[in-house]
């Protein structure tokens, strides 16, 4: 599969719906191109937050009928020069990421001897794993069938909706148009038990949209926190709560 092809499989991938072949290929790609990750990232957020919108359990056939369709899609003639298949390439993904949002509310080979090299794909693979796992669990959460969630606006025309599945004890937290932080700062999330702040995650710091999976459980906790702290967060809050929300009953 050629870089080209591997640019148009964003959507694709943040809706778990590439078989396990292309879904590594797309992995190791996803390693090396920052592009991509930042699509990837912002697609998977747009479709935790449009799984809030319904509640609909879609038919069985659905996904025969979705790859039924996918045969009568004209392919690429082959022989066409390298150049305007990355353009096409290029220009498919810019449309698909509407096209995708659309339709939801309906690391690279990199082969060295290099010690040095061989890390990097390491921690690049498994970061782009722990993605995954992060993205299946925020949908695990937003699709349970007891998820209730509570919208509240935050400074600067941001706003921001918490939701809580007591069935799984885990929370996600979903942003949106949220400042970034200052230089060297980062959004910390806590849970609020009864007034002690306990550390549940780092946000973000490139983005503005996003769906956070609260670390650990939410465990009888009453409220979440958002404060800003060091790079790398903080054992205790270190600043005062630039927002803090109740947990939906």
């Amino acid at each position: 599969m050629s870089t080209a092809d591997l640019h148009t499989l964003t959507g694709a991938y943040a809706l778990h719906a590439l078989p396990d072949e292309e879904r590594a290929a797309f992995e190791r790609h996803l390693a090396e191109c920052g592009a991509c990750r930042d699509e990837t990232a912002e697609l998977s957020a747009t479709a935790a937050r449009l799984g809030l919108a319904a509640t609909t359990t879609p038919s069985p056939a659905l996904r025969e009928e979705v790859l039924r369709r996918i045969t009568t899609v004209r392919q690429e003639q082959p022989g066409a020069p390298r150049s305007e298949r990355i353009a096409r390439g290029l220009r498919w993904r810019r449309a698909s990421r509407w096209a995708l949002a659309a339709c939801l509310a309906a690391a690279a080979a990199l082969g060295g001897t290099a010690v040095w090299q061989h890390e990097r794909a390491q921690d690049a693979t498994e970061q782009a794993r722990q993605a995954q796992q992060d993205n299946q669990h925020i949908a695990e959460v937003l699709s349970a069938s007891d998820a209730k969630s509570l919208a509240t606006e935050l400074a600067d025309g941001a706003s921001g909706t918490v939701v809580v599945s007591h069935e799984r004890d885990r929370a996600v937290f979903l942003a949106s148009d949220m400042a970034r932080p200052p230089r060297g700062k980062v959004y910390q999330l806590w849970f609020d038990d009864s007034g002690t702040m306990r550390p549940a995650g780092l946000m973000d710091t490139a983005r503005t949209d996003q769906a956070v999976l609260l670390d650990g459980a939410v465990d009888g906790a009453s409220g979440i926190g958002i404060t800003v702290e060091p790079a790398g967060g903080s054992e205790h809050p270190t600043s005062a709560p630039v927002a803090l929300m109740k947990l939906p009953a």
